[in-house]
This record gives C-alpha cells, structure tokens and sequence, in this order.
C-alpha cells in the first residue's frame, strides 16, 4: 500500500454502534490496508489505534455485530490482521460527509494553471470534511472556486488535495485538477522528489546547529489524540532534517525539511528531541516549558501565545516538477502575521543565549543572538564616532602624554 501524503489522516468514525436491522444494507466508513511489514495483532486492538473517535469496547460490539470486516468477510475482535489485509468498518447508514458541499471562502491562491493549483492556506482552516468539520474547509472552498469548471468534480477522489496539512499549521498545499495530475504529483511526495521546508519556533535551545530525526511514527497508546515515537517494529517510518535559523533565548527559531509526510510528523519528532512547538496545545507547547519564574517572564509568554495562538509552524516552502511541462517550480510562502509578530517578540527581548560548551558540558558559555548582534554593531559605531569626536583636534605627542600620564596614575593607586 503506497503511504498517505498527509499530515493529518482523515481516520474517524462519525459512531460505532452495532445496530444492523438489514445486514445488506452497509456502508463503508473506514478502510485501511494493512502494511506489508505489519506483526500480527488483534483486529480490535489495531482499529483502536487507528480510529480515534471511538473505544475498544465499541470496536469489540462492531466485530460481534459483523460490521468488522477483513478482506471482505466479518471477522471477529480477536482476528489477527496479516499484512496486506483490506480491512473495513461497515455501518448501517452513509457517512455524514460524503458529499463536498462548494462554500464561499476565500483562497489564498499562490499560482493555478488547467492542471493544478498552489494554494497559502491559512491557520484554523480544516484542510478536509471530517469528524465534527463537516463544512467550511479548505476542501469546500476549492469546490466553490472550481464550480464553473465542467472537468472538475470536488467529490471524486481522483482529483483534489495530493497533501495535507494540520488545521492550525499555515502554508503551502498543491491541488490536481486532472486525475492524471494527481497521480504524477502522488508519485512524487511518494518517491520523496517534493521539496517541502517548515518554519517552526520550539521552546529550548537547540544545541546542534543541525540534525537528522529518525523515529516510526504511530498513535500514542496512552493519548490516542497524540501520535509519538514508536520502536522499530511499530509505527510508520518517518525521516525529519532540522536546521538551527536563529536562537532566541529560551526558544529557537528552526527550518525543518520533509523527507517522508507522516501525520503530526515535526510536531512529534521535535518533542522526541525535547523540543516542543511553542504553543503546540496538543504536545503540551502551550505551558511555559521554558525560562525564569519571574511574573514579568511569564506575562511575556501569555502575551506571546495571546499573538500567536496555535503552534507555531509554517509551511513555507514547496517544490515539485510540473506534472505536464515538466517544468521545476519551486514556491515560497512569507511568514503569516501571527508567527512574524511573534518572533519580532522573541527577538526584542533577547540579546543573548547560553549554550553548553562541548569540551566541557559543566560550562556555559555566552554568545550573541541576531539582535544582540545587531546592537552590538550599533554600539560600536557609535562608541568609534564618540571617540573620533572627543580626540578631535588633539596631537599624537599630546596624547602619548596623556597615555604616560594615566599609566603613573594607575601605577601609584594599584594596592
């Protein structure tokens, strides 16, 4: 089965309840198959892991009612799935969100030609109709904008989003308007040839310059609203390179780069490292994670998430070869108001950051963020224009006086 180019998987249940008075009258809400390098689990225990609206116990009933099924045939709960199973949940009635609705909501659209659009989608859009986000999604909008184009049919599967991403991430997404679009552009995020950059700000400082995140990634066991990192034989395999942009003081300004899509993927592999996207509610970046106990400190903070409230990551850029001309195209989105004035913040109120000395973790050592630096040119400048100005008009002779002068000053008061 070829990996879903999302970050954001559309694997819920509008409700489990085994009440079938018609048997063969089922509908499909939920299909899955299984991958090729899959353990063998119970069928209730790997649904649970993937369905996230819904218990054990009422995954248990479907199976019990025969609404679980495994490559066409109920099964029951304790059926154990082998790699390459087509596995479904059936219900007694359509899923609420079949059919796409167009809706009238603005686009931010980057480029469009007959073949595909860029589109700049912004934070607390839903990228898809989906449990309890029946309307108003990017989906719907695109709907509206193609309703005069014959060709185009928003409810075929064919045609539409290649990529997603999360409802508070902001940025770049492509969308096919042909089914051959779709499959060329599909086959790239799959053969990992996109180019796909995030800006993100994580609480901490960042010690490496830059790194390499390799971890499966999975449902969390624990919080099945959470994805996280799994052991080898879990999970799917996700890749995540980050790069050091600018150290803030307490958080740190990073590029991410994509080499596979997995669902929450920055989001969890940053918090693998220990490192949280700033005001990422889900992971927990919505606490102080980070700094002094000042109430200063803290109002400061509040007043950040009050800026920029929801995590801050954006997909800034985006590239991929036309899936007709051929041609490279490369975009690239400016960060969105809310994260700018939030680093404009950061960066206001510090000057400098404390990194560890590698040769000796027991020290710190003290270097200059972007705008201390910036200060520090500013300084000297003025500090070199205050001396030319204070020397003006004095001889070397006198000032080697001065010097000889200063020197038996400092002499006779040294004890």
């Amino acid at each position: 089965m070829r990996e879903e180019y999302v970050d954001e998987l559309d694997d819920t249940l509008d409700d489990v309840e085994p009440v079938v008075d018609n048997p063969a009258e089922l509908y499909e809400h939920f299909r899955v198959v299984v991958d090729k390098g899959q353990s063998q689990v119970r069928v209730d225990k790997y649904l649970f892991e993937r369905l996230v609206n819904s218990s054990r116990n009422r995954i248990q009933k479907a199976a019990d009612a025969g609404l679980i099924m495994a490559n066409g045939k109920p099964v029951k709960s304790s059926y154990k799935v082998k790699p390459c199973d087509v596995l479904t949940v059936m219900m007694d009635r359509p899923r609420y969100e079949n059919e796409v609705i167009p809706e009238d909501i603005p686009l931010d659209i980057v480029y469009e030609d007959k073949y595909l659009m860029v589109v700049n989608k912004p934070a607390g859009l839903v990228v898809h109709p989906g449990h309890g986000n029946y309307h108003g999604t990017l989906v719907n909008a695109i709907a509206w904008h193609m309703k005069d184009n014959p060709d185009y049919d928003a409810n075929d599967p064919h045609v539409g989003l290649v990529h997603r991403i999360d409802k508070d991430t902001s940025g770049l997404l492509v969308i096919a308007k042909t089914p051959d679009a779709k499959t060329n552009l599909g086959n790239q995020f799959f053969n990992k040839t996109t180019k796909r950059r995030y800006r993100a700000l994580v609480w901490g400082n960042v010690e490496q310059d830059e790194g390499t995140v390799v971890g499966n990634i999975g449902r969390n066991p624990r919080d099945r609203m959470q994805m996280t990192v799994l052991p080898d034989d879990q999970g799917k395999h996700a890749v995540t390179h980050y790069r050091v942009l600018e150290r803030l003081g307490y958080v740190t300004l990073v590029e991410c780069i994509l080499e596979t899509g997995r669902t929450h993927q920055i989001r969890v592999h940053m918090k693998h490292i220990g490192h949280i996207l700033f005001n990422d509610e889900r992971y927990g970046g919505h606490e102080i994670l980070k700094g002094t106990h000042f109430a200063k400190y803290k109002q400061f903070v509040n007043n950040c998430f009050d800026t920029c409230p929801r995590q801050a990551l954006h997909a800034m850029t985006l590239g991929f070869v036309h899936p007709v001309t051929g041609e490279e195209m490369y975009f690239t989105s400016e960060l969105p108001d809310d994260m700018t004035r939030l680093i404009d913040n950061m960066e206001r109120q510090h000057l400098v950051v404390r990194i560890s000395d590698k040769k000796d973790r027991r020290t710190n050592l003290i270097h200059l963020t972007k705008t201390g630096k910036e200060l520090e040119e500013k300084a000297r400048l003025i500090a070199n224009r205050t001396l030319m100005e204070a020397l003006q008009g004095i001889t070397v002779e006198e000032l080697s006086v001065s010097q000889e002068v200063l020197r038996k000053i400092f002499f006779n008061t040294k004890d």
